[in-house]
């Protein structure tokens, strides 16, 4: 594969749109909830900064994963939900998810597709 092949390679943009320190956390939170607000978000991870947070999850908003509801109170409330596009990785998510566990127990194998090369 060449460097323009990858640019658009289905594998390099799934990659960069879930690569991110927090957005793992983020999933996992918006798969439990319907909807989450974002001081609650924030405090489920209490080791990064609101400005961090908020970055994460305005990249995930422009990439159609979330979708972001302002509530107009006093004061203002912003909650964060899933679309559907977002939903169909639940499948995915999960089975990286056991995958990485199994190679953390040393019983993990690599994927056969990239194992052949």
């Amino acid at each position: 594969m060449n460097f323009e092949e990858f640019k658009n390679c289905g594998l390099r943009r799934s990659l960069d749109i879930l690569s991110g320190k927090w957005k793992p956390l983020i999933f996992q939170n918006l798969f439990e909830e319907e909807q989450v607000r974002f001081i609650e978000l924030w405090r489920n991870m209490p080791r990064v900064s609101k400005k961090v947070l908020s970055e994460q999850l305005k990249q995930l908003e422009e990439n159609h994963m979330i979708q972001r509801i302002e509530v107009y109170n006093f004061p203002p409330e912003v909650y964060y939900k899933l679309t559907d596009k977002a939903r169909e990785l639940g499948p995915i998510l999960h089975q990286l998810h056991q995958w990485g566990n199994e190679l953390s127990s040393g019983t993990g194998s690599k994927p056969q597709e990239y194992a052949d090369k």
